[in-house]
């Protein structure tokens, strides 16, 4: 009887090449785009709302209060034909929304379209955030409009760190000229255009946020700047690829309220790299 098996290839298997900086860059664009437009994406957020008494919220149905002083989340009241869902069961009467600040935090469902989380301030109110998949502003989402991918604005800086507990005043759009102190991890010396700067980044998780601002800035790129999400390495060195610069949540919805670049991270240059506007199906800034 004949073996028809075959015998393994001794041809190695075709490894693809490594993806070029561009390829990269597209990729990543590619993404942006598409998680902007999830059901909890940034063009979904539809209301910001802080509660400090009882009151309703636009948008929602129920009555929202306040939970006892040094308790997590807001308490929501309402009859089950107003169909909330907390963490799954039917509200008929009150409940407790834990907030995002707890362990486990809750989740809210209005229907099978808009859903809500709870966020804590700094001053320890709480808001009801409501994300809405069927947003107008996602109906209306046509493009992220960027720059094409240059290579000179990837810069190579020096990570000093600060002494423990170094904070920052940032302003934030809808403050009021109020500033929240944020902590900031170090001093990046970085050189630009042939003149050294050192500007400052807060932290965000086990990276940095920096907020800047260019000559651009209101011109043909958002109006309240970029942030670039960078990491030191342990060497010292920090790399600042401005290609991957986004534009804030707030580019995205009047609900966000993000914070304003401090003065050492505007630059009287062009940056041209990163992304520019969110652009409207009739191909104008979406606000």
């Amino acid at each position: 009887m004949t073996d028809t098996a075959t015998a393994p290839s001794t041809t190695p298997a075709s490894v693809p090449a490594p993806a070029t900086p561009g390829e990269r860059y597209d990729r990543f664009h590619a993404r942006r785009e598409q998680v902007v437009q999830l059901p909890t994406g940034p063009l979904a957020l539809i209301n910001t709302q802080w509660v400090g008494e009882q009151q309703t919220i636009w948008g929602v149905p129920g009555t929202w209060a306040p939970v006892p002083a040094g308790e997590s989340g807001l308490i929501v009241t309402a009859t089950a034909a107003d169909g909330i869902l907390v963490d799954g069961q039917p509200v008929d009467g009150s409940a407790v929304v834990r907030g995002k600040d707890h362990d486990q935090p809750g989740s809210i469902q209005f229907d099978d379209h808009t859903t809500g989380f709870v966020i804590r301030g700094e001053d320890g109110q709480y808001a009801l955030r409501v994300w809405d998949a069927q947003s107008e502003f996602i109906a209306e989402f046509a493009a992220i409009d960027a720059f094409p991918y240059n290579p000179e604005w990837v810069v190579n800086g020096t990570f000093t760190p600060n002494p423990e507990g170094t904070t920052l005043g940032f302003s934030h759009v809808k403050d009021e000229g109020a500033t929240r102190e944020l902590p900031v991890p170090g001093d990046i010396a970085v050189t630009l255009q042939g003149q050294e700067y050192r500007i400052a980044a807060f932290k965000d998780g086990k990276r940095l946020q920096l907020v800047f601002a260019d000559a651009s800035t209101g011109d043909d790129t958002y109006g309240v700047g970029r942030f670039l999400f960078i990491a030191p390495n342990a060497d010292g060195t920090i790399t600042l690829d401005f290609n991957y610069a986004v534009l804030p949540p707030c580019a995205f919805s009047y609900n966000f309220n993000c914070p304003m670049p401090p003065k050492q991270n505007r630059f009287p240059f062009r940056i041209e790299a990163g992304e520019k506007n969110v652009l409207s199906k009739a191909g104008t800034p979406l606000h």
